[in-house]
């Protein structure tokens, strides 16, 4: 089984944890030719292509100056520490195990429009490249997906042994073919009720989703059906509003008065 999580925009600045075996990240190559064009664009160029202020651009400009391969744990961090936000508070990396982390290896992976896929323990340094970017300046690269093409999916369906847990926003998953994978594909969404009705509140869904994999690796979870035992943050599997690879997860308690 296969976790699947998107990538932030924030990254941390804190020093992660000692660990003795870091890991690389698989399609490296792939990383450097999209920085080599990167690299290329100047402040300006940035804000067009990403959509963003100048102090972002400028702040995205740097890092691409600074990004410098070959990777070690003086220059870079591993990913699980690496990201920052509402699904990283909620996967909690910190707070694993040595056995945890482990686990969370062999079966977590972070989709990255610059990376393509990370492990927990991949080596990284940090960016600012979303995956639904449009590509500047080339005719043979229309955008992210396009240069992604089926490789992210031939890896993540080898490594699935059949089923993917889909935690990624559609952003994310949709780099990944999911829907025509031959493995069985759960995508578990969060609802809180609001007003009398179920809606998906993106800032506590996007924790939760840290949240339910923080679960499935502490609990050493390889059965799909166990997941429906999540209880994180006060959610809970809805079976009258489920289907068969769609699991509604909602919670009524501490609902906001919107």
């Amino acid at each position: 089984m296969v976790v699947l999580l998107s990538p932030s925009k924030t990254m941390s600045s804190d020093d992660p944890p000692k660990l003795l075996e870091p890991s690389q990240p698989q399609f490296m190559e792939h990383a450097k030719s999209l920085m080599t064009d990167l690299k290329k664009l100047d402040v300006k160029d940035i804000e067009a292509l990403m959509k963003v202020s100048t102090a972002i651009a400028e702040q995205a400009q740097e890092r691409c100056a600074e990004w410098d391969p070959p990777f070690t744990n003086e220059n870079a961090k591993p990913a699980a520490f690496t990201f920052k936000g509402a699904v990283y508070t909620g996967l909690n990396a910190r707070s694993w195990s040595a056995e945890d982390m482990e686990f969370a290896q062999g079966h977590l992976r972070i989709l990255s429009g610059l990376y393509g896929l990370l492990r927990p323990k991949d080596l990284m340094q940090p960016y600012r490249l979303e995956m639904g970017l449009k590509w500047p300046n080339t005719e043979a690269i229309k955008n992210l997906y396009a240069f992604w093409g089926n490789q992210l999916e031939k890896t993540i369906s080898a490594k699935a042994s059949g089923v993917v847990v889909n935690l990624a926003s559609h952003e994310y998953s949709k780099a990944g073919h999911l829907k025509s994978m031959d493995s069985r594909v759960i995508t578990p969404i969060f609802k809180d009720l609001v007003k009398g009705e179920y809606k998906a509140l993106m800032a506590y869904a996007k924790e939760a989703r840290g949240s339910m994999a923080n679960f499935i690796i502490q609990n050493r979870i390889t059965e799909p059906e166990e997941i429906k035992g999540f209880v994180g943050m006060g959610y809970r599997w809805d079976s009258s509003l489920s289907d068969a690879n769609t699991w509604l997860f909602t919670r009524d308690k501490n609902s906001l008065a919107l």
